[in-house]
Parts: structure tokens; C-alpha cells; sequence
């Protein structure tokens, strides 16, 4: 069980830090959203951790030994880690999860850049199903079909980051557009990351993954009604709050450089409000045959690691591979660095 001082600390690092998540989680039960309060307080330690330090490799390190130390039931002495940890002895939460997510990390820091949009998806995959699979767990749906929606839902909402944080992401020479499509709109990349700019090319690659999402949002919504009933509201919710990014770039014709799109307090009651209403609504409608769609290939293994349970205790080829490669990425640093103050010393 989460201490009430964790608790509170990881609901004021989510008051602050994802106000989209912390609105939609108003609506989720007590016994649902204190745990998925921590879950994400760990997330979006995670995340800033590797976005906010210069030195990426290390970070990632750190987290892999962080989270090393939760799954042995020795967690770090910080409140989002007790939380954590506290959360996977209680839910058994499958090891394969937040690797995902370590692992979408470990990209990060490699600054890796993606040729195509399913290869993009790869990435959603695991920085944001991962978490969406996470969540099933902390409602205790383990359904395969059920897990697909959660996790179209993950990619729908990093897509819609991708889209609205093109302009930030191009200042600080990241790029998440796939690669062929600016090939195919004759964009030049390095001209582009130096000189952001809304151009026709830009603003219609951003409509691309603008109306990818909104795909996905309306096939996840098939998945809310296996969700237990006092998870609805909060997982239509985040839905449409944020969708409603999505809407609010459509009306800035697609321009995710000149200015950010924000929502504001008075539309996210107003979405509060609808999602009441439609879960209202699933409660005496069928289920839509959409819930039985094939998972997307990029995260079938996310359903896979949360329907059968935590059955794997080691971590995957794929990810020991992108984590010895920054282990050593940082050893060389070290070296060049030590190198560098033994010439300045001698």
C-alpha cells in the first residue's frame, strides 16, 4: 500500500507537471487513481530525468538501476520510487511495462530519429502505451482485446504531443516526423532543425499525424466500455482532453511552430462533463465489433506482457542492447573528459 505522504507528494508532482492527466483523473475512482497518481509521478520522473539532463546516457542508467532496485523491493529513498514499488507488489505489475518505457528512453537519448510512421509508433509504443497497458493493470483488466484499445489510446496521445511540440522539438534538434515523409515533401532536415518554419509541407505533416490520432482516439473508445465502470469517465476523459490538443492545432491550421496549442480550464470541464455522459451512455449500449481489432503491431508485445501477466523476470535482448550501447556511449565520454583534464594538467 502507497504511505499517504507518497501519495501526496505524487499528486502535487502531477498537479504541476501533467495538468491534462491530473483533470481526467478527477474522475476515476479513489481505489484507481491514488495508484495511477503514483504511477504516473514515477512516469514523469522518468521522463524529465532524460529530457531535462545534458547528459542523456547517464540518466537512463540511472533510471534502469532505479528501477532494478523497486522490482528487488529496495526502492530509493524518494517518494516516487516507494510509490512505484508499492504499486507492483500490489498489482503485480508485469516487468515488461516500464521497460517499455525505459526503453522509449533509451531512444531518446540516443536521439534516435524514425524513417517511417509506424517506425514512430514503435516509439509511442513505449513511452505512452506502456502506460496506457500499466493502467489496465491498476483497473485490473487483463483482456487482450481491452489492452489493444488502452494501448491505440497511448499512441493516439503521443502522436498528438509529436504534432503539437514540433516547433519546440525542431529548437532543440530533435525531429519525431517521420523521415520519408520529409524526404517525400522535398523538406531538407538539417535546413529545417536549423530554421523552423510553418511551412505549407510542415503544417500538412503535422495535419498527418493530427488525423492518425484522431483515428486511434475513436477506435480506443471501443475499449472503454470492458473498462469497469467507475474507470470510465476518467479514461473518456483523458480521451478527449487530449484530442482536444488535436482540435486546437487543427484551428491553427496545423502551425505547431509559430505558436503551442493549449487548452484551457473552461474546455477541460466541458470534456469532464461529456465524459460523464457517454460512460453513462456505454453502460446500456452493445459493444462496438471495433473492440476485437487486431492489436497495432508496434504494440503487441505490450499486450502480450499484460495479459498473460509477469511471467519474465529478465529484461529483453532488444532492450539490454540499447542500454549497453549508452552504457558505453558513456564510458567513452568519461574517458575523453578524464583525458581532456589530464592534458590540462600536465
Amino acid at each position: 500500500m502507497i504511505a499517504a505522504a507518497d501519495l501526496q507528494h505524487c499528486h502535487e508532482a502531477i498537479r504541476h507537471g501533467s495538468l491534462s492527466f491530473h483533470a481526467a483523473s478527477k474522475l476515476l475512482p479513489a481505489k484507481v487513481r491514488d495508484p495511477a497518481l503514483a504511477l504516473y509521478a514515477f512516469c514523469r520522473l522518468a521522463d524529465d530525468e532524460v529530457d531535462l539532463k545534458a547528459e542523456k546516457a547517464e540518466a537512463v542508467l540511472r533510471l534502469r538501476d532505479r528501477l532494478d532496485a523497486v522490482y528487488a523491493g529496495r526502492p530509493k529513498d524518494a517518494a516516487p520510487d516507494r510509490a512505484f514499488a508499492a504499486i507492483v507488489e500490489d498489482f503485480q505489475m508485469p516487468r515488461a511495462l516500464p521497460d517499455a518505457l525505459l526503453e522509449g528512453l533509451a531512444w531518446d537519448a540516443e536521439a534516435r530519429r524514425y524513417r517511417t510512421l509506424s517506425g514512430v509508433k514503435d516509439y509511442s509504443a513505449r513511452v505512452a502505451s506502456a502506460v496506457g497497458a500499466m493502467m489496465c493493470v491498476l483497473m485490473g483488466v487483463r483482456d487482450g482485446d481491452a489492452l489493444a484499445r488502452a494501448c491505440d489510446l497511448g499512441v493516439a496521445m503521443q502522436l498528438t504531443n509529436i504534432a503539437r511540440d514540433v516547433g519546440e522539438d525542431a529548437l532543440e534538434k530533435r525531429i519525431y516526423l517521420p523521415l520519408d515523409w520529409l524526404e517525400e515533401a522535398g523538406v531538407d532536415l538539417d535546413a529545417f532543425l536549423a530554421d523552423p518554419k510553418p511551412t505549407k509541407a510542415v503544417r500538412h505533416m503535422v495535419k498527418r499525424l493530427v488525423m492518425e490520432a484522431n483515428r486511434l482516439y475513436i477506435r480506443s473508445e471501443a475499449g472503454v466500455g470492458a473498462l469497469p465502470r467507475s474507470c470510465r469517465p476518467g479514461i473518456y476523459a483523458a480521451r478527449y482532453i487530449y484530442a482536444g490538443i488535436g482540435g486546437q492545432l487543427t484551428g491553427m491550421g496545423y502551425d505547431s511552430i509559430s505558436a503551442r496549442a493549449r487548452t484551457n480550464k473552461a474546455q477541460k470541464i466541458g470534456w469532464l462533463g461529456q465524459s460523464m455522459m457517454l460512460s453513462a451512455a456505454s453502460m446500456v449500449m452493445p459493444r462496438s465489433a471495433v473492440l476485437y481489432a487486431k492489436p497495432l503491431e508496434e504494440v503487441q508485445f505490450l499486450v502480450d506482457a499484460a495479459t498473460v501477466g509477469p511471467v519474465r523476470a529478465s529484461r529483453s535482448d532488444a532492450l539490454i542492447s540499447v542500454l549497453s550501447t549508452l552504457e558505453q556511449h558513456s564510458r567513452d565520454q568519461r574517458s575523453r573528459m578524464n583525458g581532456h583534464r589530464a592534458g590540462l594538467t600536465s
